[in-house]
């Protein structure tokens, strides 16, 4: 008999999926043995359990709120995210993005709940009916899994760890350790596999994603876009500066084998480590699901040769939604050389990193000191230039909100509303600002191209993938240019679609 709690779940799709130890649904749900009391991915080694005595929970906060302890054996912890918090926009999903990048730490559950526009009282209620435990207990079961990766693989002290993890207090980290995974801090430490310290100043994590995943062709996409000052691309490693809550931070990101990239952070303060590791995902797109994605699109004759020859395409994103709008708007009607140019020359209003690091010297620069600030020199065009102001000083003001949190289609009329802001530059604030998987770019001229190619028109193609449109996009900007992209084309496109 299923748990209140985990009603929701497909009780027999979920035990198929355990059975036949499929790790594509890692993240997606976790496995509760009543026997053991002890949870799992889907994909753990060990011996199948009875039917009868598994219950399924949507995240590993509800599993934890009854009871269970997470296994030592497939560290169901470490998975990657669900991608339903990604592609859903109720206020579930977007309450589960804010408390992902940290939100709870930083206000506690009644400013998590302000930012939603909701009581308190009615985000408990939408929480506790979906997932069976409330914000306090989904915050509680992030910073315990940050801990865990900070025990097994860095040299950080134990105190240090505690606090980076957003825990308040050593004794909260070690009751909390304790009870969700049946160790003791120095235990897990013990038991890692091998702590890389890396430079001085510096954290090491590694960060996976659902195969197949190219972090090659991810890291290239974010690198050729890469602006002079706030981002480096070697070639291999693409770095940039973070603008996290307690201070500008450093991160590099480098492939690390099969579905994974390794990230090299430099934080202002270890609190901020929940957020930055946040954000590298979504900038990566580390938590979509790859086959979901590809089983729609590859099933259109026209997409199909393009998503054969890219399975698992990823939509590279942004850390900072509002950034990339200030972005988008500089990039309207230029070319990507032309665009980062232009926002080079915004780079010094940000704010400085204590000292450089290699060729990266400050954050983007904040909507408020945007507003504020003499763009007379940045080259644009005085209509330009009152659009970047208009949509700074809206940000700053709250009229448009675009934090992880936000609502997309409010955010979509918000900035619609913005004098010199249209659709195209709207859509690719949803779709690479956002992170929202089913945006279509209205008259973008690469698309023009490559649906001309595939015989299609922009019309059709506007309803025609839905709900991953945005990864449509990425194929499509692949076939028009292929410079951005590291995976070969098909030989000859199948252009009988219609």
């Amino acid at each position: 008999m299923l748990d209140p709690v985990t009603a929701s779940l497909d009780h027999e799709r979920c035990y198929r999926a355990v059975a036949s130890r499929d790790a594509r649904f890692d993240g997606w749900f976790f496995t509760a043995v009543r026997t053991t009391r002890i949870y799992c991915r889907p994909s753990c080694p060990a011996r199948t359990p009875l039917a009868a005595n598994v219950s399924f929970f949507a995240t590993a906060a509800g599993a934890q709120a009854a009871g269970y302890r997470a296994c030592k054996r497939c560290r169901p912890d470490a998975v990657p995210g669900s991608p339903e918090w990604d592609a859903r926009a109720d206020v579930v999903a977007r309450a589960m993005r804010l408390i992902a990048d940290g939100e709870v730490e930083r206000t506690g559950v009644p400013g998590l709940a302000a930012r939603l526009g909701y009581s308190e009282r009615q985000l408990h209620r939408h929480l506790v009916g979906e997932l069976g435990v409330g914000a306090l207990a989904l915050a509680r079961a992030q910073r315990a899994q940050t801990a865990r990766v900070l025990l097994e693989t860095t040299a950080l002290p134990v105190a240090d760890v505690a606090f980076a993890a957003g825990f308040a207090s050593i004794r909260q980290f070690n009751d909390t350790i304790r009870e969700v995974f049946a160790a003791t801090p120095s235990d897990l430490r013990r038991r890692r596999p091998g702590a890389d310290a890396g430079a001085p100043g510096e954290l090491t994590v590694r960060l996976a994603a659902r195969p197949p995943f190219d972090a090659p062709e991810v890291l290239l996409f974010l690198g050729a876009h890469a602006v002079p000052g706030l981002e480096e691309w070697d070639g291999t490693t693409f770095a940039r500066v973070l603008d996290l809550p307690h201070g500008p931070a450093v991160v590099h990101l480098s492939p690390a084998g099969d579905a994974a990239v390794t990230a090299r952070l430099r934080l202002a303060q270890l609190r901020d480590l929940g957020a930055a590791v946040a954000r590298c995902r979504r900038l990566l797109d580390l938590d979509a699901d790859p086959s979901a994605v590809d089983d729609v699109l590859g099933a259109d004759p026209a997409l199909a040769a393009l998503v054969a020859a890219a399975p698992g395409r990823r939509v590279p994103a942004s850390p900072d939604a509002a950034e990339l709008a200030v972005r988008a708007v500089l990039g309207q009607q230029v070319s990507v050389a032309g665009a980062r140019t232009l926002t080079a020359r915004l780079v010094p209003h940000g704010t400085p990193l204590p000292e450089p690091v290699g060729t990266l010297t400050h954050a983007f620069p904040r909507a408020e000191v945007l507003a504020d600030a003499d763009l007379t020199a940045v080259g644009l065009t005085g209509a330009r230039r009152r659009t970047v102001g208009a949509l700074a000083a809206a940000l700053a003001a709250g009229e448009v909100v675009l934090d992880p949190g936000a609502d997309r289609q409010e955010a979509t009329r918000s900035l619609l509303a913005v004098p010199g802001i249209g659709p195209w530059t709207a859509a690719l604030v949803g779709l690479r600002g956002l992170a929202d998987p089913d945006v279509w770019l209205p008259g973008d001229l690469a698309l023009r191209r490559s649906l001309a190619a595939l015989g299609s028109s922009d019309a059709d193609a506007a309803t025609r993938w839905r709900p991953w449109r945005s990864y449509a996009v990425l194929h499509l900007w692949a076939l028009a240019v292929p410079s951005l992209f590291t995976r070969p084309l098909p030989a000859t496109p199948d252009r009988s679609a219609s």
